[in-house]
C-alpha cells in the first residue's frame, strides 16, 4: 500500500500552485497524495476558485477533498485597520476540526505525513494531536523566509520597532542589507497591534513546530543564505531551526503540447516579432487592478516613448458599486481603452498590444520573442522569469514582494528596480529609461547573462544528483524515518 501524504495548501494562487507542483513530485516518487482544500468559494471575486477547479480537473492521480464550509464572522477591521492576515489565520483555525476529521477518516492506512502552507502553521497542531509528523511548505524564496523566521529574535524589548527603523538596513547573515521598510507590512505595524503580534506568533510557530521546511528555491540561486542557515549561529540566539530542503523551482511548465488552434492570440502576435524584442508587462493574479488611472497612463506614455515592442496585460482599477457606496467591486471595472491616452492604441499598432485581464504568462515568458519582464515580484513570477531566462524590471506591490525585489536586484543580479513604486507612481520617464536600459544597454546584456546562468542552474538543480533532487531525496528519507518512529 502506498504511503499517503496530505497536503494543506494556502488559499491564494501564489501559495496553491507551487504546492500542486510538489504533489506531482510526490506522486512521481511513489506516494499517494491527498489535498485538503478550504472551500475556495469564499474568494469568489478572485482568480483562486477558477485556478483550483483547473488544477483539480488536471490531476486525476491526486485525491482532492474539500473540507466542510464553516461559518465565518463578518470581516471587521482591527485597531490597526489590517484584518486580511487576521482573517486568514482565523479561517485556518476554524477549519482545524474539519482537517482533524479528514485525517481520521483515512484510517486504517493512516496518514504518513502532513505538509502545510507556511501561513497555515496552526494546522500542525492537528497533526500533532494525531501523531502525524508535520512539515511546512514555503512557496517563496529562502532569503525572505529566513528573514521571516528570524525577526522575533532580532529586536529586543526597548529597541526601536521595525517601523521606527524606516529605511535603515537590517544586517542578517547570508543576505544583502535589507531596509526595514521593505519587510512584510505586518511587521511595520505597532508592536502592540493585533496583526504584529499575530505575525510574530506565526513566525515562532513555524520555527518551533515543524519537522522541516520545504522551500521553493534552488541552492545555486541563493548560495549565501543557504550556507548561513547551515550555520547554527544564523538564528540570533533563537531555538535551533528544523532542516531546510531547497526543492525548487516548482513552477508550471510552458504548454508546448497545445495545438496552434488552441493557443492564446497573444502567442500568435509574438510569433511575428523578432527574437528577444518584446517587453512583457504583467502584475499577477491580484496585482493588475492595483494601478490607478494616472499610473496606467504613465505606463502607456513610457512604453510609447521607449520605442520598444511590448505586450501589456492590464486591468482597469475597480470602481465604486454606486454613487452612495464607498466600497469597491472588483468585477465592476472601467473600460481599459477609455483610460489610456487618446490615440495610444492606434499609434502603437504593430509594435505593441494590450490584453485585458489575463495572458498565459509562462508561455509568453518562454516565447523566443520575449526580451524583458516587468513584474510585481511575486515569487512564482520570478521563478517563471528565471526558468525562461528573461531579465526583469521590479515593481513590487505588497506582501514579500519588496523583499524579493531587494534579493533580485542586490543579491541575484537579475533585475533592476523601477523607482517611484514606494511613492505610488512610477513615471513615464522612469519606465522609458529602465526599459531602454534592459533592452538596449550593456548593463541589460549583463542582466541577461546572469539570469541565463540561473536558468541553467535551475535545470541542473532537478537533474540527476542536482541540489534540488538531492534535497527532495533527503526530505523523503527524513519524512519516512520520522513517520516510522512515531
Amino acid at each position: 500500500m502506498k504511503k499517503t501524504i496530505v497536503l494543506y495548501p494556502g488559499v491564494a494562487v501564489s501559495h496553491f500552485l507551487p504546492m500542486m507542483q510538489l504533489a506531482d513530485e510526490l506522486v512521481d516518487h511513489g506516494y499517494a497524495v491527498a489535498v485538503a482544500l478550504i472551500d475556495p468559494a469564499f474568494q469568489q471575486h478572485t482568480a483562486f476558485p477558477a485556478t483550483v477547479d483547473r488544477v483539480v480537473s488536471s490531476k486525476p492521480t491526486v485525491r482532492f477533498h474539500r473540507l466542510p464550509r464553516v461559518e465565518l464572522p463578518p470581516a471587521t477591521a482591527t485597531d490597526d485597520g489590517d484584518f486580511l492576515l487576521l482573517g486568514y489565520l482565523d479561517l485556518v483555525r476554524r477549519h482545524n476540526e474539519c482537517l482533524h476529521d479528514f485525517l481520521c477518516s483515512m484510517l486504517p492506512g493512516g496518514v504518513h505525513a502532513l505538509v502545510v502552507d507556511s501561513l497555515s502553521v496552526e494546522a500542525l497542531d492537528v497533526g500533532e494531536r494525531l501523531n502525524v509528523p508535520g512539515f511546512v511548505f514555503h512557496p517563496a524564496n529562502l532569503g525572505a523566509f529566513a528573514i521571516f523566521l528570524q525577526l522575533p529574535s532580532i529586536r529586543a524589548e526597548g529597541e526601536p520597532s521595525f517601523r521606527e527603523l524606516g529605511d535603515n538596513p537590517l544586517e542578517l547573515p547570508g543576505l544583502p542589507p535589507m531596509p526595514a521598510s521593505q519587510l512584510f507590512s505586518q511587521f511595520l505595524e505597532h508592536p502592540e497591534s493585533q496583526v504584529y503580534k499575530a505575525m510574530m506568533n506565526v513566525s515562532r510557530r513555524n520555527a518551533q513546530y515543524s519537522k522541516g521546511f520545504l522551500v521553493n528555491t534552488f541552492e545555486s540561486l541563493e548560495p549565501r543564505v543557504v550556507n548561513a542557515l547551515r550555520d547554527s549561529r544564523c538564528h540570533h540566539g533563537g531555538p535551533a531551526l528544523p532542516p531546510f530542503y531547497c526543492i525548487g523551482p516548482l513552477v508550471e511548465k510552458a504548454d508546448e503540447r497545445r495545438d496552434r488552434a488552441g493557443r492564446h492570440e497573444c502567442l500568435a502576435w509574438l510569433d511575428r516579432q523578432p527574437e528577444r524584442s518584446v517587453v512583457f508587462l504583467c502584475f499577477g493574479s491580484t496585482g493588475a487592478g492595483n494601478h490607478s488611472v494616472e499610473q496606467l497612463r504613465e505606463i502607456a506614455v513610457g512604453l510609447e516613448k521607449s520605442g520598444q515592442r511590448f505586450l501589456w496585460v492590464v486591468r482597469a482599477p475597480p470602481v465604486a458599486i454606486d454613487d452612495d457606496d464607498d466600497s469597491f467591486n472588483p468585477r465592476a471595472e472601467q473600460d481599459v481603452d477609455a483610460l489610456l491616452p487618446a490615440g495610444f492604441l492606434e499609434r502603437t499598432t504593430g509594435r505593441g498590444v494590450v490584453f485585458k485581464l489575463w495572458a498565459p504568462q509562462v508561455d509568453v515568458l518562454h516565447h523566443r520573442a520575449t526580451g524583458a519582464f516587468v513584474t510585481h515580484c511575486g515569487w512564482n513570477s520570478v521563478l517563471e522569469g528565471i526558468t525562461a531566462g528573461v531579465p526583469m524590471l521590479c515593481w513590487p506591490l505588497h506582501s514579500e514582494q519588496k523583499m524579493n525585489m531587494v534579493l533580485m536586484v542586490e543579491e541575484m543580479g537579475i533585475a533592476v528596480e523601477m523607482a517611484g513604486w514606494k511613492q505610488g507612481l512610477v513615471t513615464a520617464e522612469e519606465l522609458e529609461a529602465k526599459v531602454r536600459l534592459v533592452m538596449e544597454s550593456e548593463a541589460g546584456s549583463q542582466l541577461r547573462a546572469r539570469v541565463t546562468a540561473h536558468k541553467e542552474g535551475a535545470a541542473t538543480a532537478w537533474a540527476d544528483r542536482g541540489s534540488s533532487r538531492s534535497a527532495f531525496a533527503r526530505f523523503m528519507s527524513d519524512m519516512d524515518r520520522t513517520a516510522n518512529i512515531r
